[in-house]
């Protein structure tokens, strides 16, 4: 039984995954392309290959501030 907020989350995370990841890499581009950045293909293929949410946050933080879409994998 979920007990708490936290538990509930988590169970999202392990079940729902591949559709928050989905979203996650939506956001990215979505932001990148509304900044007017070129988003080349093999880019959007890394982005939208990447399963790890930590990741994926990461680069979202990064889409708003980088300058090509490149800069999102450096640190």
């Amino acid at each position: 039984m979920v007990t708490t907020i936290q538990d509930f989350e988590r169970l999202g995370e392990k079940y729902f995954s591949h559709w928050l990841a989905k979203g996650e890499s939506d956001a990215i581009l979505n932001v990148l392309e509304a900044r007017g950045l070129e988003v080349p293909d093999d880019v959007r293929e890394r982005i939208r290959r990447c399963q790890d949410l930590d990741q994926l946050r990461t680069w979202v933080r990064r889409a708003v501030t980088v300058t090509s879409a490149q800069e999102l994998f450096t640190e």
